[in-house]
């Protein structure tokens, strides 16, 4: 393919997209910036002009899933024949320098702090002596990237501050910085109008939100006056570190029918001399009476947690009480992951480091007591009439949507006998299997 060719086409770009939420949204915001500068958005990479890869790195087994993506991308026959391929993302923001030398597939790089300039570099990848259309495309062009989703994510916040001693997220995204409110309005707007009935707000850190904007604010704030403005819509929030789990924001999503009763707070673990080696705060007690303080404010609030399972230096003690915590059945859904030994971080050189084989093996025996502490909390929801927004039908015809307390890709389904995508319908809960629901 001679990519500096395009006959009376625009020249088209596609997009491969690992890892989290977070990068889906950085992909979209991308695929809107190609189409407002005038490039065609190709949803197929073997048919491109050029092919984007954004990047997870956060941690190693991400990184080698991106590279292996990569190395795919670069064998398709488009990409053979001339079409450029650009790595964005995580990856050439944590690797730099180092990436570009070694990764010669590539044609060009996007580090996170470069994604708002993605026309520019993909029309240089591409030979171009300009943006297409001059960076003037239409409106409606920047809609590309959500199609007929029914519920999208929106970022409010990049960065954190916090330096967890086993995470590389400050050293790939930078500073917390919150987005300004009119910039966050904005999107939710943008999408609202497109026929999303759910915003997921996320970011590194959802409960700093407004401290750092030059006038001070709040996340209780902001979920209030979104609420307000946009009392059809689902609004959920995703990533809040236990601090931010304030009063005040406990009666902001109390007092609006339309925020989703439901609250991730990824803990990490339950010891204090681990969490101390994380550089987090914290203890069992402590979280127990966060649990204890959510559900005396919101009875029926669904909450979930992410763990770490062999932490350098963690002990058979310490880890049979962060199963025990588990088993006392205070959370809906639970996600555990191993320990990844990430370089650059300073957990990675702490003492007490736990073998790769002892790592897995902790992690299941904690996913397993975790099925067994939730399962039962997700079966006494049968009876209870709930919201659940239709999402579509599955490949052998059954139609799902989710309830409030079900949070995109991670918490199940609930699977229905009637209705429309993007209709909210009212169900009663007739039976549960694990995580998954029925409603009629």
């Amino acid at each position: 393919m001679n990519s500096k060719t395009f006959a009376d086409a625009a020249p088209s770009v596609a997009f491969i997209t690992l890892g989290c939420a977070k990068n889906e949204v950085d992909t979209a915001h991308m695929r809107r910036r190609l189409a407002q500068a005038g490039f065609a958005l190709e949803e197929d990479p073997a048919r491109a002009h050029a092919v984007v890869v954004n990047t997870c790195s956060f941690i190693q087994s991400a990184t080698e899933e991106s590279l292996e993506a990569v190395f795919d991308a670069a064998g398709l026959p488009n990409v053979a024949a001339g079409a450029p391929l650009v790595v964005a993302g995580c990856m050439p923001a944590r690797y730099g320098e180092e990436l570009s030398a070694e990764l010669t597939e590539a044609r060009a790089f996007v580090p996170c702090s470069r994604e708002d300039d993605i026309a520019a570099v993909v029309a240089g990848a591409l030979g171009l002596d300009g943006i297409p259309g001059g960076g003037r495309g239409s409106v409606a062009a920047g809609k590309e990237g959500i199609g007929e989703a029914v519920s999208a994510y929106v970022k409010i916040s990049d960065g954190c501050d916090r330096f967890c001693s086993y995470c590389t997220i400050p050293f790939i995204r930078g500073r917390y910085r919150s987005f300004p409110y009119d910039e966050v309005r904005a999107e939710v707007a943008a999408r609202v109008s497109e026929g999303v009935r759910e915003i997921v707000l996320i970011a590194q850190d959802t409960g700093r939100w407004g401290t750092d904007l030059p006038q001070p604010s709040s996340l209780a704030w902001l979920v209030g006056a979104l609420a307000e403005e946009f009392p059809d819509t689902w609004l959920r929030l995703m990533y809040l570190q236990p601090e931010g789990l304030t009063d005040e924001l406990l009666d902001a999503v109390a007092s609006h029918a339309n925020v989703c009763d439901y609250f991730d707070i990824p803990l990490q673990h339950v010891d204090p001399a681990i969490l101390r080696a994380m550089n987090r705060p914290g203890s069992r007690g402590e979280f127990e009476a966060l649990v204890r303080r959510v559900r005396e404010r919101i009875p029926n609030a669904a909450l979930r947690t992410t763990l770490i399972a062999g932490f350098p230096g963690e002990t058979d003690e310490q880890f049979e009480e962060l199963c025990d915590f588990v088993e006392e059945g205070l959370f809906d859904y639970v996600g555990v992951f191993p320990y990844s030994r990430e370089e650059g971080t300073r957990a990675f050189d702490l003492p007490g480091q736990v073998d790769e084989e002892e790592k897995a093996d902790r992690a299941q025996r904690l996913r397993d007591a975790s099925d067994a502490a939730c399962a039962p909390r997700i079966a006494e929801r049968t009876g209870r009439v709930m919201d659940v927004l239709v999402e579509g039908v599955e490949e052998d015809g059954q139609l799902f949507g989710r309830a409030m307390c079900q949070a995109p890709e991670v918490d199940g389904v609930t699977y229905l006998a009637a209705g429309r995508a993007g209709e909210v319908r009212s169900v009663t809960i007739t039976g549960t299997l694990l995580y998954e629901m029925e409603g009629e």
